[in-house]
């Protein structure tokens, strides 16, 4: 690879292959011309390096100089040579131990069917006595149980965007700058158009008030906030007592999403689905930037790779057979 044109065509079509499976790379594709741009500005010629790659990721323009920094910008490098060795063989592939490990991701708690029934039922217990906040927590909670939307995602909703007549929620500009459509099941459908009623009762209804609303004194009718969303959370799960089976300091709101994707995953394995081919519609639906996010699961969390051992075990007892 010797002229930055020619890498930046690689750069580009690996990009444009990218975005054709769905996925939003505008912070890689920045990353990556800075890459091409570093090749060229130090004359490199031939196949690309892994000492060429270590050394622009050490050039982090703000200067932070950390190795979990570099870690991360060489892992987007890492992606792209892999993609690159396919045309160019000569290419290397830095190995992960360079700068040590990326930042990890660690084990979610993921929830027992019991815990989020009583979760629900908790939330229904909260004061005031004829207020609309018990009703706006339990929604959201189920809610995020049953789509694995994210508290930002549930919380931006506008009335607008939740059709009940076609059985949709439509996620607008969400983390990765993607907006999806996602169908949802019928007693999700039952559980938002009883809230909306009780909502309806309380405050006056246009398509753009949030479909989640505060019901506190003059916040009734304006959109509820993250922080008391996760404030009421963690005093229910406290009083809840809850057994934690996570790598985090305590059970979170935003397992109720990592919940649903591993239960979605435990559903098709019990179902004989091949969940290979089921993962790029499950990236899509949760609105993941790659598809390793969801990939994820099937490594870091147990009850996953209770599911992949077993898989495995199976597929090992079959190849033993045939070689007896």
């Amino acid at each position: 690879m010797s002229a930055r044109f020619s890498l930046q065509k690689r750069i580009d079509s690996y990009l444009v292959e990218r975005h054709r499976l769905g996925f939003e790379l505008r912070s890689r594709s920045t990353l990556l011309a800075s890459f091409a741009h570093y090749v060229a500005a130090v004359n490199h010629r031939g196949p690309l390096t892994t000492e060429l790659m270590a050394d622009w990721a050490r050039q982090d323009k703000w200067h932070r100089g950390t190795p979990p920094t570099w870690a991360a910008r060489l892992a987007i490098v890492r992606h792209f040579a892999r993609y690159l060795k396919q045309f160019e063989p000569d290419t290397e592939i830095p190995e992960e131990p360079i700068f040590g490990p990326e930042r990890a991701r660690v084990a979610p708690h993921i929830f027992h069917e019991e815990e989020v029934v009583a979760l629900l039922a908790a939330a229904r217990r909260l004061g005031p006595t004829g207020s609309l906040r018990p009703a706006t927590y339990e929604t959201l909670f189920g809610l995020m149980a049953s789509t694995g939307l994210r508290i930002s995602e549930a919380i931006h909703l506008r009335d607008a965007d939740v059709d009940l007549k076609r059985g949709m929620l439509i996620v607008r500009q969400t983390k990765f700058a993607k907006s999806r459509q996602l169908p949802i099941h019928a007693s999700t459908v039952a559980a938002l158009a009883r809230y909306r009623r009780q909502r309806e009762r309380q405050v006056a209804t246009n398509p753009d008030i949030s479909f989640l609303v505060s019901s506190r004194g003059q916040r009734l009718g304006q959109p509820l906030g993250e922080r008391q969303a996760q404030r009421i959370f963690n005093t229910l799960r406290d009083s809840l007592g809850w057994v934690n089976r996570g790598a985090h300091a305590a059970p979170r709101l935003h397992d109720l999403r990592h919940t649903f994707a591993v239960r979605r995953m435990m559903l098709w394995h019990a179902e004989g689905t091949d969940i290979d081919q089921m993962m790029l519609a499950l990236s899509t639906y949760m609105g993941h930037a790659e598809i390793f996010y969801t990939y994820w699961y099937l490594t870091a969390v147990p009850e996953l790779m209770a599911v992949a051992g077993a898989r495995f075990e199976r597929f090992a007892d079959i190849a033993g057979d045939g070689n007896e």
